[in-house]
């Protein structure tokens, strides 16, 4: 049985939403982030950085996100393109894009006292360079016009990258004010999954 780690709208949400979308038997597991449990001794056994989200699957016990994601979609089909395609090196560099640019920079915008002193320029500075980031993504999705982020089928890229647009909400010029951006994540989170997910980690408005 495989064992999500997770604690709501913490980047276990894309994870939650890849297990939703395969269909296959899964628990949730729910980390008290509001009594440090994620930073307990039996949780650092699972993940030493203290971090979620953490899939446990079988002996497998496995954090950061990308990966379980990729693992996933390895492990069950349709949810990546075939090893060895072109298509498959597009889905590899948005997933190393997404977690190691745009979430490297959301975190400094969610977590600026770890870089600095002033924590307000940190945050105004890591809002800037995001926003060329969900430009790019929009610009993705107008070239090739379809309907999810990699083209005409949904992938373990699609939760991923809706979670981190999700985490811009609260900006200024969030994701979803970016037209083709915009109406992909209407597309993602009108997914039965997605609403499944939502409803259970009992997300407020606005999700995204």
């Amino acid at each position: 049985m495989i064992e999500l780690h997770y604690f709501p709208s913490n980047a276990s949400f894309a994870p939650h939403i890849l297990l939703e979308e395969m269909g296959i038997p899964f628990t949730l597991r729910v980390v008290d982030r509001a009594n440090n449990e994620h930073k307990s001794p039996a949780y650092l056994k699972l993940n030493p950085n203290g971090l979620i989200p953490v899939l446990v699957d079988g002996d497998l016990v496995l954090y950061e996100t990308a990966a379980i994601l990729m693992h996933l979609a390895d492990c069950h089909a349709g949810f990546a393109p075939a090893p060895g395609t072109p298509q498959r090196a597009e889905y590899y560099k948005w997933m190393v894009w997404l977690t190691n640019t745009l979430q490297a920079m959301l975190i400094h915008y969610f977590y600026p006292d770890r870089m600095a002193s002033d924590a307000a320029e940190v945050k105004a500075r890591a809002e800037a360079q995001v926003a060329p980031m969900l430009d790019q993504m929009d610009a993705q999705l107008a070239r090739h016009g379809g309907a999810w982020f990699l083209g005409n089928e949904y992938t373990a890229v699609d939760p991923l990258a809706f979670m981190l647009c999700r985490w811009t909400r609260m900006q200024a010029n969030p994701a979803k004010t970016r037209p083709a951006l915009g109406a992909y994540l209407q597309r993602v989170f009108d997914r039965p999954a997605t609403q499944r997910v939502v409803a259970k980690e009992k997300l407020p408005d606005p999700v995204y």
